[in-house]
């Protein structure tokens, strides 16, 4: 009941003055009992002198004077980021690097305190409550509790996590690209239900099977994506057969092709962020095998960082590429491969996320054996931190 107050105290306030906010806060604050004033000053950022004062006026303590105290426009003290025009960048870079929770959901949370965040912007000799303020502005809040992923203590969970995000600013400041890759869930290619709402003329919803046998379905779309984060641009290789570490390795390879190779024309290096597990698994011995094949076809040396066990939502594909591809087809029956890859190509954001895809008609052995003398063939160097989650695959030649 409450956030549906809040959704709609934040919509009435912007189209007040400040007599009338002081006012409706007052109110607010009244209605909601004891307490109130500290709900509506955390829900708000108004100081609790305010909302007291307007409490008295509307109760008749104080004379209320219609308009009294309205200052003309642009009146009144600056924010803090008036003076200090930096601050909100630097405390969203802190911020980017020490996120944690589901990134999929737009309330972000993290384990820093405020104190903690402002000891680390002392250039701005900013208090606590104001990154405070700011953090809610940035639609951010505390974590309640904490859990420790099963097979990675946190130490070690959070130093990889640092490790990869140094990795990430290296090849970035020097121009090299960094690809986050996944696959995606896959999808039943027919005339089934697609959850979500779209756009219809009003009382035509498009008739779709009341049931999803697999007999009814075309086949099935396997839609594995690369992220070009430093350019908002990703590659989507619609696969029709299986998910093997072998088509893992053919879209990245397609991604070179369609757009890499383009895009960075002189490079010999290339980062790579993937899950733990999958057909890029850190285990997977097809896995290492394709990428050496990759890497001595495109003579890159190609660095991969595996993200630890159970936190594959943290991965930046989930959340800045996959995340916006479900919205663009939410309640679209996905009735051909032609309509998943056209789909998957129309996905623009507000910050400019552009996305190819191409369809992958082939076929991909399940079972593969990779011989032990291909394995020794592999050209890898282990990396000291975490060896068996991060390591450098070179070309052989």
């Amino acid at each position: 009941m409450h956030q549906k107050i809040d959704l709609s105290l934040r919509k009435l306030l912007s189209t007040m003055n400040e007599s009338q906010i002081r006012w409706a806060l007052g109110r607010e604050a009244m209605l909601r009992g004891r307490g109130g004033i500290k709900e509506v000053h955390d829900l708000t950022g108004v100081s609790r002198s305010t909302i007291i004062k307007g409490m008295k006026e509307i109760s008749g303590k104080r004379p209320l004077k219609p308009y009294s105290g309205v200052r003309r426009s642009g009146g009144g003290r600056k924010n803090f980021e008036h003076y200090n025009p930096g601050f909100e960048v630097a405390l969203e870079k802190i911020m980017a690097e020490n996120t944690a929770g589901d990134p999929m959901s737009p309330l972000r949370w993290t384990q820093k305190s405020t104190q903690a965040i402002a000891d680390q912007l002392k250039e701005f000799e900013v208090t606590r409550e104001t990154v405070r303020l700011k953090l809610q502005e940035m639609d951010y809040s505390m974590q309640s509790n904490f859990k420790s992923k099963e097979g990675f203590s946190p130490e070690s969970r959070d130093e990889q996590f640092r490790y990869i995000n140094e990795l990430v600013k290296k090849y970035q400041a020097k121009s090299w690209p960094v690809l986050s890759v996944d696959c995606k869930k896959k999808e039943k290619i027919g005339n089934f239900k697609n959850q979500g709402q779209s756009w219809r003329p009003k009382g035509q919803p498009i008739d779709v099977n009341v049931y999803d046998f697999p007999n009814l379905a075309e086949g099935k779309a396997i839609p594995y994506g690369a992220y070009d984060v430093g350019r908002n641009e990703g590659f989507v290789n619609v696969g029709v057969d299986h998910e093997t570490s072998e088509f893992a390795v053919e879209s990245i390879r397609r991604w070179w092709k369609y757009c890499g190779r383009s895009n960075y024309p002189d490079i010999k290096r290339l980062l790579i962020c993937a899950d733990g597990g999958g057909s890029n698994g850190k285990s997977r011995k097809g896995w290492k095998y394709h990428i050496q094949q990759l890497a001595n076809d495109t003579g890159l040396s190609i660095t991969i960082c595996h993200y630890p066990k159970g936190t594959s939502k943290w991965n930046k594909i989930e959340h800045r590429m996959f995340s916006f591809i479900s919205l663009q087809w939410k309640g679209q029956p996905l009735v051909s491969y032609e309509t998943v890859v056209k789909l998957i190509g129309s996905t623009t954001t507000k910050t400019g996320l552009k996305i190819k895809a191409k369809l992958d008609r082939r076929k991909y052995a399940l079972g593969e054996e990779i011989t032990d003398a291909q394995l020794d063939a592999i050209k890898i160097e282990r990396h000291e931190t975490q060896p068996d989650l991060n390591y450098t695959i070179r070309p052989t030649s």
